[in-house]
Parts: structure tokens; C-alpha cells; sequence
């Protein structure tokens, strides 16, 4: 088993400083939630607002992935194991869509709220990501007709709300990255099935709403 070659594979390995907890983490997601996931790039150890990526403006620090591309994205144990063998501090960056979950993504103040409206209108939700400035609620995959015919029947879509959808990707927990470490604000229900997750359609007034209300409209710098 080999790994996807890149140039810069170097630049990108880290086998000190490791944490055992983000393969155990890995090998989770990957082989019993069956979500492909691929290594992302660290921040920077001597400045967590840096990236080790060679994008020396890079905007999401050690939450993305690099090398190899999302594309190589996999739910293969050998190669999860091998990844985070070579590289143990390397964030897990979840592939979304097509197998796995999309994501609706807002500042945190905001998706607070929308949470609680959520959960006020009975509406159930699986897991949400958090990091200090963001949290992301999993939603089942979506295509791009189905999200533009949602966000067409809004009177306004903020651009502070982001949509991880098929070809894209997002880090999970407890993966660190510039911002820190990513948790679980609703973590997944222990157990050997994956996740579940609800349809975008519930979860997109509440946020639009949420973000409305508490004048988030702008994106951050």
C-alpha cells in the first residue's frame, strides 16, 4: 500500500508531537462510519494562525488538505493507519458529500441560536462541529439544484453562511487547527453505525433566520 505521491510530501509529514487520539479518531470515521477522510495540513507549531501549506496568505490553517488532494479521500483502514502512522499530528479532513455528509457552516454566536430554535420547533440535529468562530451542522449530502432552489426561496442568504458540499471538505474533531481544537458541540451517539444526519431543508431557515437576527451577514476577514 502506497501512499498518493505529491512534490511536497515532506514539507507535510510530522512524525513526532503526534496525538494518538486523532488515528483512533481517524480509523472511526473512516472504517465503522464508512466517511472518507484524508490527512490535512498542520498549522504551524510556532504560530497557529500560520499554515504549514505553501500559501503563505492561507485563511483556514490546518484545515484543509494539500497532499494529497481531496480526491484520494478514503474509507481504506491500511491506508488511514499508514497516513496517520507518518503523519500523527495531521488534522482529519472529512471528504463531503457522495458517501459521507455535507455541512452548513456559521459563526458561532449565530449557530447557538439556531440550535435552539431547532430545538424548539422539535426539529432533531446530528452532529455539529465546533471550533472558537464556527460551527458546522452535518446535514445529509445535497446537490447544488437542491441548495440553489433553497436559498432562491430566501429573501436574503447571509455571506457569513458557508455550504460544504460534493467535492468538498471539513476538518472534525479532535483535530487541531489554527483556531485550536475542533469538538464535538453535538457529539454523534457512541456506537458502530454511522451518524445520522438530517435533510439540508431542516436546517437552512433556522440558520438564515439565526444569522438575520443576530446581524451576522458579513463575511469574516
Amino acid at each position: 500500500m502506497r501512499e498518493i505521491l505529491g512534490r511536497r510530501r515532506r514539507l507535510l509529514s510530522r512524525r513526532g508531537g503526534g496525538r494518538p487520539e486523532l488515528i483512533s479518531a481517524a480509523l472511526t470515521i473512516a472504517t465503522q462510519w464508512q466517511w472518507p477522510v484524508l490527512p490535512g495540513v498542520p498549522a504551524d507549531p510556532q504560530g497557529r494562525s500560520r499554515c504549514t501549506c505553501p500559501d503563505p496568505e492561507c485563511t483556514i490553517p490546518g484545515a484543509h488538505p494539500f497532499d494529497p488532494a481531496v480526491l484520494a479521500a478514503t474509507t481504506d483502514e491500511r491506508m488511514v493507519r499508514w497516513w496517520w502512522t507518518n503523519r500523527p499530528a495531521a488534522p482529519i479532513v472529512l471528504a463531503t458529500g457522495g458517501r459521507a455528509p455535507c455541512a452548513v457552516s456559521l459563526p458561532a454566536a449565530a449557530a447557538a441560536h439556531a440550535l435552539a430554535a431547532l430545538d424548539a420547533q422539535g426539529i432533531r440535529v446530528g452532529p455539529v462541529v465546533a471550533t472558537p468562530s464556527r460551527w458546522a451542522i452535518l446535514v445529509k449530502p445535497y446537490s447544488l439544484e437542491q441548495l440553489g432552489a433553497l436559498l432562491y426561496a430566501q429573501d436574503c442568504v447571509p455571506h457569513s453562511l458557508r455550504f460544504h458540499g460534493d467535492g468538498g471538505y471539513l476538518a472534525l474533531p479532535p483535530s487541531e487547527t489554527g483556531e485550536g481544537e475542533l469538538r464535538w458541540e453535538r457529539a454523534p451517539l457512541p456506537g458502530s453505525a454511522s451518524p445520522w444526519v438530517p435533510d439540508v431543508e431542516a436546517v437552512v431557515d433556522a440558520v438564515v433566520e439565526a444569522l438575520t437576527r443576530t446581524g451576522v451577514s458579513a463575511p469574516e476577514l
